[in-house]
């Protein structure tokens, strides 16, 4: 199953980077900060039934996508920002180019191959000979770039852009607008060939990996948008209306925020599609688990299995005819704090030191003051927990279990607030700022289930018992498509801090989400230190395995001295699987994930 993007997310949890998602509900039994989850599950359901094939041919799956908010419909991964919208459309393929190992290594035999060079400083994609899109045209070599000129347009609205894409050359004038091409990518037999050749400045032992930040991973159909500017693609009808693939499924219908409908893609390149038809819809967090008790859903959308929680689970671990599947998430939540702004012209994030959440005892004080292992622990039931580090236990070989993170320590916080003068004066409920002025912190959530909100209420009651006047941005949990809109204003004053969720890039650099031009970068936290170390997971010296691993480790423990942004939990992604399934199997080596699926029978059990 191939990760690429980074996403925003709602889950109680972006992208290649990942998308961003929204507001879900996961938390843990784990009291020691960066265990391992205390329950055990296999990332595919063995189902020793046998396939019935006239169920398969003519039967729909029935998926859940778990969010409290509609999706927003574009199609387009390099445009997308939600995990939502990744995840509704996932049967398609998202034009993906390449598979992957377990370890989410490309390997060869997806929709193309990758070949590197560190000596020409090179990357050489190949297509296969018979991809196409699913209307039937021919994948080409042109397709490829176009989806690099539709990253790195000055007009675009993607936010997948970091400087690690500057590496390859004329991408810098490019993106400036300076340049109509960029210079860097050719192609040997012609744009309607099958080789594209992408010139780097230097190579990166990352792009061996999918989800880098150097290599895009899937291809824009020229033909069917390039009438279309880039600057209007998001909200065009070819992504909106009617989206082209090159996945084993074909969208058939589509209710916008609702749900999508899919149905064999004929040109697929590889295992033919096995069911008749499979159906997505949208489910709110709080009647998923009545859903899955009623036997409205076979499961949730593979790629979202990340959206249900602890108390999801408790709920459901021991449904009758459904198995639970899971693996370590390749996602986290988090708190952030604005520090800054993000400067449109120069494209680069800058911290401001007069910024109200800009001294790091405030920020430490307000971390130490919340007992996410108690929280985790009532509210995990096994398959979320504490979260100690930036870097997700999924990345085995760069996460730091050793690292402390923030358990509860309120002697610690109110010391750190008195000795940085934020102090209650003239008999004030409050604190006050070091200057003596009324200081009011709002606080941004998303609206969830009821188990998340109600730990949001203990962290306002954990801040106010510190003498801080914390409060909801707009007196409430926020609708998740106006929480994120109102996060990727290049300025915002409504959120100091927030509690959000990453679905991850599934190669761990940093440059997309922390970086200093990265648009992920919502807190606009920069300093030299940081962009010294991103850069160096990157540079010449990480094709060192132990100093690229000792740079994760030390980015993380910088990251934490500094609480600019603080991850909060950890969880499994999991979800119930029908008895009536076969081939459910979320690993990331399952390249074939929809295609080998089948049913046993023509009702869910």
């Amino acid at each position: 199953m191939v990760k690429k993007k980074l996403v925003l997310s709602a889950m109680a949890i972006l992208a290649t980077v990942s998308l961003a998602a929204c507001s879900s509900k996961k938390s843990s039994s784990s009291e020691q900060s960066g265990t391992t989850a205390s329950v055990k599950l296999s990332t595919s359901y063995k189902n020793t039934n046998k396939t019935n094939k006239s169920a398969t041919k003519n039967g729909t799956l029935k998926l859940a996508e778990v969010n409290d908010s509609p999706f927003q419909g574009i199609s387009d991964p390099i445009l997308a920002s939600n995990a939502e919208d990744s995840d509704v459309f996932s049967p398609g393929g998202s034009g993906a180019l390449f598979n992957t190992d377990k370890n989410y290594k490309i390997v060869d035999g997806g929709l193309a191959n990758l070949r590197l060079s560190r000596k020409n400083k090179t990357a050489t994609i190949t297509l296969r000979k018979d991809a196409k899109w699913s209307n039937g045209m021919k994948v080409t070599a042109k397709d490829v770039e176009y989806s690099y000129e539709v990253l790195a347009n000055k007009n675009t609205t993607s936010q997948q852009y970091s400087s690690d894409y500057n590496a390859i050359k004329g991408m810098a004038a490019y993106h400036a607008g300076k340049a109509k091409t960029i210079s860097g990518i050719t192609f040997p037999d012609g744009e309607k060939g099958r080789t594209t050749v992408i010139h780097f400045t230097k190579m990166s032992p990352s792009m061996k990996f999918s989800g880098n930040s150097f290599i895009w991973e899937t291809a824009e159909p020229y033909e069917y948008i390039k009438n279309v500017p880039i600057a209007k693609l998001a909200s065009s009808e070819q992504v909106r209306k009617n989206p082209i693939f090159t996945g084993p499924y074909k969208l058939d219908k589509l209710v916008t925020g609702e749900s999508t409908s899919w149905v064999p893609n004929k040109y697929y390149y590889g295992k033919k599609a096995q069911i008749g038809r499979i159906t997505i819809n949208v489910v709110s967090s709080n009647n998923i688990d009545k859903a899955f008790q009623s036997k409205k859903y076979d499961a949730t959308v593979p790629s979202g299995a990340g959206t249900l929680g602890g108390t999801d689970y408790k709920n459901l671990k021991d449904l009758k005819n459904y198995k639970i599947v899971g693996q370590s998430a390749l996602s986290y939540n988090y708190f952030a704090f604005n520090m800054g702004y993000y400067d449109s012209k120069t494209g680069k994030n800058v911290s401001d030191p007069n910024a109200k959440m800009a001294n790091k005892s405030l920020r430490q004080a307000m971390m130490y003051a919340l007992n996410q292992d108690q929280v985790l622990k009532k509210f995990g039931y096994g398959v979320s927990w504490r979260a100690n580090s930036l870097i997700p236990p999924v990345f085995q070989k760069y996460y730091d279990k050793s690292a402390k993170g923030y358990p509860l320590n309120m002697k610690k916080a109110k010391k750190l607030l008195n000795d940085a003068g934020y102090k209650k004066r003239n008999g004030s409920k409050w604190r006050s700022d070091p200057d003596g002025k009324a200081l009011k912190i709002n606080f941004g959530v998303m609206s969830s289930s009821a188990a998340n909100e109600a730990t949001y209420q203990d962290y306002l009651q954990q801040w106010h018992k510190l003498g801080l006047n914390v409060q909801y941005t707009n007196g409430k949990p926020m609708e998740m498509n106006s929480f994120y809109d109102t996060l990727q204003k290049p300025k915002q004053n409504k959120m100091d801090v927030w509690l959000g969720a990453w679905s991850l890039s599934s190669e761990p650099s940093q440059s997309q989400l922390y970086g200093e031009t990265a648009a992920f970068n919502m807190g606009h936290f920069v300093t030299k230190k940081n962009t010294k170390l991103i850069n160096a997971m990157n540079d010449s010296t990480a094709w060192n395995d132990a100093k690229r691993t000792k740079t994760f480790k030390d980015w993380q423990a910088y990251m934490n001295e500094e609480a600019a942004v603080v991850a909060q939990k950890f969880s499994y992604a999991w979800t119930p699987v029908n008895k009536r399934v076969k081939g459910f199997n979320v690993s990331p080596a399952n390249n074939e994930v929809y295609s080998n699926l089948t049913l046993t029978s023509s009702k869910l059990q």
